[in-house]
């Protein structure tokens, strides 16, 4: 097995502010796909190629939490640039970037929607 996760969904309540709010934060596009009642955007990814990615998605049934399962964003290079922009786009650092030795760093912030993510970076 190449990755523990292969796909992730970040429930959301308003699809459109989410959607702003995390292509804000990465700068990046996410295309938009419906199907099933399910509204999703994609985060970027080459899954052609192995890249693990996932999607925002509103449906019934999907939830915003803070005490859930607890995934860990790419933060690029230096996880501070898109933390920097975290609270300009509507959510709020939880946990400023932190050390965690040789493995790199890590940071918390909270999105639009309430849900609470986790960046990492080596840097």
């Amino acid at each position: 097995m190449a990755h523990s996760i292969n796909w992730f969904e970040i429930p959301v309540k308003n699809f459109d502010r989410a959607k702003a709010f995390y292509e804000t934060v990465f700068d990046s596009d996410m295309g938009e796909f419906e199907a099933m009642g399910m509204k999703s955007a994609f985060f970027p990814a080459d899954m052609q190629n192995g890249d693990v990615s996932g999607c925002l998605i509103q449906s019934e049934g999907y939830e915003p939490s803070t005490t859930g399962s607890l995934i860990y964003l790419n933060g690029g290079n230096d996880l501070s640039t898109p933390l920097s922009k975290v609270e300009n786009a509507g959510g709020k650092v939880l946990l400023p970037k932190t050390s965690i030795g040789a493995h790199g760093f890590m940071a918390h912030f909270a999105d639009t929607e309430g849900n609470k993510i986790g960046l990492h970076s080596r840097s």
